[in-house]
This record gives structure tokens, sequence and C-alpha cells, in this order.
């Protein structure tokens, strides 16, 4: 007796169901390896679990470049990563343009621009890149040193600024990860200020556990700062922008108030200054007295690595991320959005926290009402500038802490204003605020690209599945 129905026929159709034939499907040439390599392919470990690659082929997602089918450098060239590095080459242009505008020279050959127009061009060169030279010798290197630590000098200064930078910078940026804008490091890092400089002077104790306490006076009392605002907001629904934001005043104003009682004043001062820290008490400067340098830098460190191991290798990273995606999707995948809010938030005011101790403990080993500087306030724009990434926020707060550090001697050299790095630092801002502006002025529009590329393969598809 035969099969009704053999292997590789269709079964017939039962009551009610429809008599059509489906319609063969156009064969359309490397369709069948996508398909299979989708098949074959594995999975891959993720911070929230196994997950499967997408079975469309890179070319199909991100398009090819001219004279290969590999997409990496399209990745490179178009991705946030190089956007960054393009606003601040943009900006450094613009602001030697600025630098050029004050210089008394360019202002003489610009008399006869059109008939010497070299002059003039010569001129604007050698304006910009005197005040840039500057810049990198006193952030850098000072070939000029007598001796080679003196000429390492400005790059130890560049790294000793950008300690607080740093910190602050990670915990603005991971408040950014999860959805937070953290507007309060700047009062974190002074109540951190204020609890580690009290332990610091207060307590007389032995070499470690000293600066041990001062630290985790420093950390706790940022977290907790951070941490009622993420309270508020989870409980209250409180604006985080505006709650931060009124801390900030909240803590200067403590500050203030505090340095003025005989808890905090240095005897015998009428100046609101704190007494010194005790020796046992202040970080160690980790290449020797000759340099400000000292152990807070590599803390800085620590704390990198300790934010991207957070983000990208723990299950309460991925829940800060989700959260910062989409709350109502976390919090309907089970997420604890209230508890996640609340413990950002305190993980990014311990964060800021470390750039309190750093200046109480590090730098001025002592308590003044600018403890603070304007940190707090620039580590918005170093999460900024470095994506929210934790390598990123780093590099950028190094980069920062070049322009602090020679700008001093750029105005000393070529008198250039200091307030030109102001102007370059908002450019960068700038500039990273508008990512499409920048592809468009270095010519790199990945969208364009990509449609053209998706209409050459669905034009190639087409021609193979007539042939």
């Amino acid at each position: 007796m035969t099969d009704k129905n053999p292997p590789g026929h269709p079964a017939d159709p039962g009551p009610g169901e429809s008599q059509e034939t489906p319609a063969p499907e156009a064969h359309v040439p490397g369709q069948e390896a996508a398909a299979a390599g989708a098949a074959n392919a594995t999975s891959l470990d993720t911070a929230g679990g196994a997950m499967r690659p997408s079975a469309v082929p890179v070319s199909g997602q991100s398009g090819t470049i001219p004279g290969g089918p590999d997409s990496v450098l399209r990745k490179i060239f178009t991705g946030s990563g190089m956007v960054s590095v393009l606003a601040v080459l943009l900006a450094l242009i613009l602001g030697g343009l600025l630098i050029a505008s004050t210089d008394k020279q360019v202002g003489a050959t610009a008399g006869y621009l059109f008939a010497r127009p070299g002059d003039f061009l010569s001129a604007v060169w050698s304006a910009a890149t005197r005040s840039y030279v500057a810049l990198f010798q006193g952030s850098v290197f000072n070939p000029r040193g007598a001796t080679v630590a003196g000429q390492f000098a400005p790059l130890m200064e560049t790294l000793t600024i950008a300690t607080p930078l740093i910190t602050a910078g990670l915990g603005v940026a991971l408040a950014f990860r999860a959805g937070l804008f953290n507007i309060g490091a700047q009062g974190q890092i002074i109540m951190a200020g204020i609890l580690a400089s009290w332990v610091g002077f207060a307590l007389h104790l032995p070499l470690g556990l000293h600066l041990l306490l001062v630290l985790l006076a420093g950390v706790v009392g940022g977290a907790v700062w951070g941490g009622i605002v993420g309270l508020l907001k989870a409980r209250t629904g409180a604006h985080e922008v505006i709650v931060t934001i009124m801390f900030n005043y909240i803590a200067l104003y403590l500050v203030r108030y505090l340095l003025d009682t005989p808890a905090f004043q240095r005897p015998g001062e009428t100046t609101p200054i704190s007494p010194i820290l005790d020796a046992t008490a202040v970080y160690p400067q980790i290449l020797g007295s000759q340099y400000r340098l000292h152990l807070g830098f590599l803390l800085a460190i620590a704390a990198t690595v300790f934010v991207w191991w957070l983000l990208n290798r723990s299950t309460v990273g991925f829940e800060f991320r989700a959260v910062g995606a989409n709350p109502q999707a976390a919090l309907t995948a089970g997420i604890n959005v209230p508890r996640a809010t609340i413990l950002v938030m305190a993980i990014a005011g311990g964060l800021a926290g470390l750039s309190g101790v750093a200046q109480v403990a590090g730098t001025e080993k002592v308590l003044t009402d600018g403890v603070a500087a304007t940190y707090g306030f620039d580590a918005i724009t170093v999460a900024l500038l470095g994506r929210s990434t934790p390598w990123g926020t780093f590099a950028a707060g190094v980069l920062f802490g070049a322009f602090r550090a020679g700008a001093v001697q750029m105005q000393i050299q070529t008198g250039t204003p200091i307030d030109i790095v102001l102007v370059v630092q908002s450019l960068i801002v700038l500039f990273i605020a508008a990512p499409p502006l920048v592809r468009a002025v270095f010519g790199l529009n990945p969208r364009k690209k990509k449609a053209a590329s998706a209409g050459k393969s669905q034009k190639a598809a087409t021609t193979g599945g007539a042939a």
C-alpha cells in the first residue's frame, strides 16, 4: 500500500482549510549561506544572560565601505568614540582661529590681506601653533626642563588635576547610564570633604587605619548625599535635576557655616579654613615629594575598573542599564526600579565622594569653602565627552586635566587669555551634543551610505533572483 503523502509532498488540507498552494519562494544568491550561518551561530554570553547573535549579515546592518566588504572601518569612523575625537579636533581648530583673532601680528597682516594673503595665513598658523605648543608644554612634556623629572612635571600635574575630574565624572556617567541626571556631584564632593577632613584633623589614629577611615568617611558622605536624592526620586517622584541642584546649595552653605564654628575653624584664624589634616590622614605621593601626584590617582584607575565591571559584568549593572534604556520595560521584566534608582545614585555619590577625599587628603590637606572648586560641574562635561563609558570618562578627565594644567603656561608664554581654554571646553560640549553636525563637517554620514549600500544589495538580489 502506497503512502498517500510521500515525503516531501505537502499533506492535503483538511475541511475548512485553504486549497491554495503556496507560491515558491524566489531564490536569492547567498540566502542559504546566511540562513545556515544564523542556524549554526553560537550564543553570546552577556550580563543579561545568553543571547543569540543577529541573523542579519553584517553588511546588511552597517553597509560596506568603498573598496571592500568589511565594515570595521565604518564602525570606527562613525562610532560615538570617533565622533568624540572629531569633536575635540573641531573645537581645537575653532579655538585656534579664536586665538589668532586676538593676536596683534594677525591684525597687522589683515590690513594687507588681499595684497599678500600668505603673510596673513602664516600669522594665523603661527599664533595658533605657538599657543597650543605652550599648552602641550604646560600639560604633558616640557623639553626645557633642567632634569628629566622637571621635563615630565607637567604630565604629573595633569594627572593630579585630572584625578577628581575622573572620579566625579564616573559618578555622573553611571547615573547617565541608568537614565538619571546627577547634577549634584558638586554637593557630593563638598559633603565628602566635610566628613573626610573632620576625621582627618579631629581623630588621631595610627598610620593606615587613619587614612582608611578618612577614605571611608568621604565615600559614605558622598553616597548618603546622593542616596537621599535617589530615595526622593523613587518614593515621591521628585525630579533628580531639581533635587541635586538644591542639594548643591545646601552643601555649600553648610560647609560655610561649619567653617565658622569651633569644631571646624582653625584655632587663631578668622578666615574660614580648617586645621591641617594629620600626616597619617593624607594620601602618600606615589612618585616622591617632587610631584604632587598622590594615591588618589591610583584609586581613580581602580574606580574606573570597578564601574566598567559593574556595568558590563554584573547583574546589578545590567539592571542599571535596563532601567536607563526603558524603565517601564524593566519594571515589567521584574526589575525593582525604585531600588535600582536609590542604589545607582548612592554609588554615583560615593564615586563623587572620592573626589572630595582627593581634594582634602591629596592636594589641599585642609577644608575650605572652595573644596569642590568647579569639579562637580566640570564632571558633567567629562561624562558627556566620555559618552558615559568608564574608560571614555577616564580619557576625558585626563584631557580636561591637561587643559587646566597647560592653560597657565599658555598664558605666560604667549599672552593668550586663559579663558580661551574655557571656550574650547564649551565648544567640545557643543559638538558632543550634536553628533550629526560633526559627521557633516567631516563628511561622515553613515545613514546615506547605509541606504545606498542597502539599495545596491537589493538590486543585486533582484537581479540574481531574475536570473
